[in-house]
């Protein structure tokens, strides 16, 4: 095969694959999906912006945001028009972002919407708005030239796990020797991959690191793959996007895969079968692949029945958490590399892997071993250097070897494994080398041990082990942690054992941007508890937990004590708690019950529930009906509302509609707003309705009124049981209703109207929450702000007037046009609005018709 000149080669896949689902991702409550002729296309409008900017070969890009289809046209946009992009991680720290800048002094920076105002300096585009931004520009395919492999991509500014920004000058020449090695191996598979098209990756690395770029951009359109970015890092919603999504391939670092482990054997326990659970796994340590299939096939169902593989990089995955997923017959395919090697040296065969190793290395790059076991790296895959001062400074070493700062080992068979970091290897006072990773493993066994992180205290010139512990458990953490270093030390040798420890006094450790531990952080914290012991903050002397806190609350993380009172001393509103718990499972990686963390009432109550890995399960639960959007029910429901209910309206009522014209181009969804005033209301707003909206309208409804419906209490008469449960099917069927909880359980509801707006439903909520009890108008929830944000919808207000008087008069039936139902025109609310703000202007809406 004729070496390529540069990635833009592969491009051309994009085009061939036009019409194929290239990327979808989350953004708010809504899914987008672009093929991968409109990456194409917006990346080649995109070049032509740069153009028109006078932003040509060399001068470097600023690409600071989400993942999302928009980045990455960005990003082949930028190769297009010959720029260099600087990749910057979402979560980066805007003092950082402004140093990077400082160092490559970029012409332009293309921003997620709420990063856009921490770049003054620098012209700014919103990743949102891409698409809109560059549609001046024609969308044929922009011709390039004079690009060569030497030519820098990319600079990829990573800290690692310290706090100093080191860029990594990536070239077409980098990035192609992985490719070129890839191609050959995966056409042999194209064949069988047509039974099971389309591959669906499922990507949670962020895509300013190399390697997230090859699973999330290089690797896929190799296969004509389908690529999911993901918002949320929680477990159990990862679960359900697998499933849903139909998902073959994770992609994501050791951390989650550990969480998802965490999340199978909780979900056993909760269920009372965790004995169960470790007995099927050792009786399927040594069958085969099929045997141990049909042995877990209930937790394959969970997972859907196309996912099969696990693809974990970034950090070291534990030999425990692989034997797991191996023992489940999950494929878990491990590489390893750096950014300085263009993320790849090592990988493991999918179809032949070598247990507990990080693969064999690829063709065309050599490594060995020094006298220490050090890995170096040669070949062209190496970085071209690193950006410093402004000018490019070499990353190889004599000979062009590149040394990577790990160590490792090769066994019989050519596979490599990682033995752990060289400068992380401690020296005792008798010379002996004791291993973080050795000791680590050993603590992780201990059923108490959520994580552990072992770091070296300096002693007269040497060092000892120091192990930090994230206990699993709120109580009992010291007489906890006493049984596991007994246990651990029990299986360690003389040298290693572990003589003094600390509990990490926050309920997570500092870490990177790709979950990666922050050692030297938690170096300074354990220096500072073993010299100061009652000390309970990190060395900023803020908390993690603090700082998430005064995200939205918008105070000094100082200020906040662990007595603070989440609604009285901090003012947190029921919408700063959707914000707050879903940034909590985020950052924590953990399942928070909606009921249990609606009574927690303090800072510190706060941290005691997220301590707690396994939280209470829930009394009840909200069904949310796909069944009623079925085709063979919306015929069913408008055969009767045409019958019965629309000759019912008119009858009665006859309402007089103003302002339809206001709909007069508007096809919809939408999201519909109106005032609240008897249970057929819907009634009169179905009726107002133009046809095409009204047709595909779905209706938020008070859950737990649902939910007692659904679900009656087991003491009354099974008649009337029945009655109630009947009454719920004709509910949710014939007028096409959701559940709205007013107190827990409403961010699932949020995310079901999302995925109804996505498949072209609109939306109809009434944002008063509940009926007027005067016939006036009351305050909108702060819910209604968050919906029309996050659905990124136009919002129709409508007002319904004339009907309080009837229902307070008692009548049935009203003059002909006695009652009005006026239409609002459609008001559209930027994602970086504030919701409660929004909520104001909606009631003022729809006040003011």
């Amino acid at each position: 095969m004729t070496p390529r000149q540069s990635i833009l080669e592969y491009l051309e896949n994009f085009y061939r694959h036009s019409a194929e689902i290239a990327y979808v991702h989350q953004r708010g409550y809504r899914h987008y999906r672009w093929s991968y002729g409109e990456v194409a296309e917006v990346a080649a409008q995109f070049a032509r912006e740069l153009e028109a900017r006078q932003i040509g070969k060399g001068d470097q890009v600023l690409l600071w945001g989400e993942n999302c289809a928009e980045w990455v046209a960005v990003f082949w946009g930028c190769i297009l028009g010959g720029a260099i992009i600087v990749p910057m991680d979402r979560t980066a720290a805007p003092d950082f972002a402004r140093r990077v800048a400082g160092q490559v002094t970029p012409k332009l920076a293309v921003c997620s919407s709420d990063l856009t105002s921490e770049l003054r300096s620098v012209p700014v585009l919103q990743l949102e708005n891409l698409r809109e931004l560059v549609s001046r520009h024609p969308r044929s395919a922009y011709s390039y030239s004079g690009i060569e492999r030497s030519d820098i991509v990319e600079i990829v500014f990573t800290s690692g796990a310290t706090a100093e920004p080191k860029g990594v000058v990536i070239t077409h020449g980098n990035i192609l020797a992985n490719l070129e090695t890839f191609e050959p191996e995966i056409k042999k598979y194209l064949k069988y991959e047509r039974i099971v098209h389309p591959i669906r990756f499922l990507n949670l690395l962020p895509l300013s690191h190399v390697f997230g770029q090859f699973l999330g951009i290089f690797i896929p359109q190799l296969i004509a793959g389908t690529v999911y970015f993901h918002q949320t890092l929680n477990p159990a919603e990862i679960m359900h996007t697998i499933k849903s999504e139909r998902i073959s391939v994770l992609v994501a670092v050791p951390r989650i895969l550990q969480s998802l482990k965490e999340k199978i054997e909780r979900d056993f326990e909760l269920a009372g079968e965790k004995e169960r659970l470790q007995q099927q796994l050792q009786l399927s340590a040594q069958e085969h692949f099929g045997r141990r299939w049909l042995r877990f096939r209930a937790i394959h169902a969970r997972f859907g029945w196309k996912f099969w593989a696990l693809v974990s990089g970034g950090a070291t995955l534990d030999a425990e958490t692989e034997e797991f997923w191996r023992r489940l017959s999950f494929v878990v395919i491990q590489g390893y590399g750096l950014t300085e090697t263009t993320s790849l040296i090592s990988v493991n065969h999918p179809f032949r892997l070598g247990r507990g190793s990080i693969g064999k290395v690829l063709p065309g790059r050599e490594i060995k071993l020094d006298e220490n076991g050090e890995i170096l790296v040669r070949g062209e895959n190496v970085a071209a250097g690193y950006w410093q001062a402004k000018k490019l400074q070499p990353v190889a070493a004599e000979e062009g070897w590149f040394r990577t700062g790990d160590l490792g080992e090769l066994d019989a068979q050519g596979y490599l494994h990682f033995k752990g970091r060289k400068k992380q290897v401690i020296v005792n006072a008798e010379g002996m080398n004791i291993y973080p990773e050795d000791l680590e493993s050993a603590l992780r066994a201990q059923p108490e041990i959520r994580d552990c992180v072992v770091v070296a205290l300096e002693r007269n010139g040497n060092a000892e082990p120091v192990a930090a512990l994230l206990m699993r458990a709120a109580a009992g953490e010291k007489s906890d942690s006493d049984a596991a270093i007994r246990r651990a030390n029990a299986t360690l040798a003389a040298h290693q054992q572990i003589r003094r420890w600390l509990v990490w006094p926050e309920p997570d450790f500092p870490r990177t941007s790709t979950h990666k531990i922050r050692v030297n952080v938690v170096r300074e914290v354990v220096q500072q508890q073993l010299a100061a012991p009652h000390a309970s903050t990190t060395a900023t002397g803020q908390s993690p937990l603090a700082e998430l806190i005064a995200g939205i609350t918008r105070r000094p993380p100082q200020t906040l004590s662990p007595d603070a009172a989440l609604e009285d001393d901090l003012n947190l509103s029921s919408l700063d708690r959707v914000e707050l718990m879903s940034a909590l499972e985020d950052r924590y990686q953990v399942d928070l019950d909606d009921r249990t963390f609606a009574q927690v009432k303090t800072v510190r109550e706060l941290e005691q529930a997220l301590r707690s890995s396994a939280p209470e399960p829930q009394s009840a639960s909200y069904e949310y009906p796909r069944w009623a959007q079925h085709w063979l029910m919306s015929s069913v429901r408008w055969l009767v509302y045409y019958l019965l209910a629309w000759p019912a309206t008119m009858l009665l009522a006859a309402p007089r509609v103003e302002g339809r014209k206001n709909l007069e181009n508007f096809s919809g969804p939408a999201l519909v707003i109106s005032n609240h005033i008897t249970y057929i209301d819907i009634g009169f707003i179905l009726a107002a309705l133009p046809l095409r909206l009204r047709h595909r309208l779905t209706t938020a409804m008070g859950g737990e009124r649902l939910l007692n419906m659904r679900r009656p209490p087991g003491d009354w008469f099974f008649l009337r049981r029945w009655l109630y449960r009947a009454a719920y099917g004709l509910t949710v069927g014939l007028f096409n209703v959701f559940p709205l909880p007013q107190r827990s359980g409403f961010r699932d509801s949020f995310a079901f109207a999302g995925e109804l707006v996505d498949r072209g439903h609109s939306v109809l909520v009434f944002p008063e929450g509940e009926r007027t009890p005067d016939g006036k108008l009351h305050t909108f929830r702060s819910g209604i702000g968050l919906l029309a944000t996050r659905l990124n919808l136009p919002v129709i207000p409508m007002r319904i007037d004339g009907l309080w008087d009837l229902k307070r008069a008692g009548k049935q039936f009203a003059v002909p046009g006695k009652i009005k139902v006026r239409i609002g025109e459609p008001v559209r609310f930027d994602a970086a609005d504030n919701p409660d703000t929004v909520a104001r202007k909606l009631q003022e809406s729809v006040a003011g018709l």
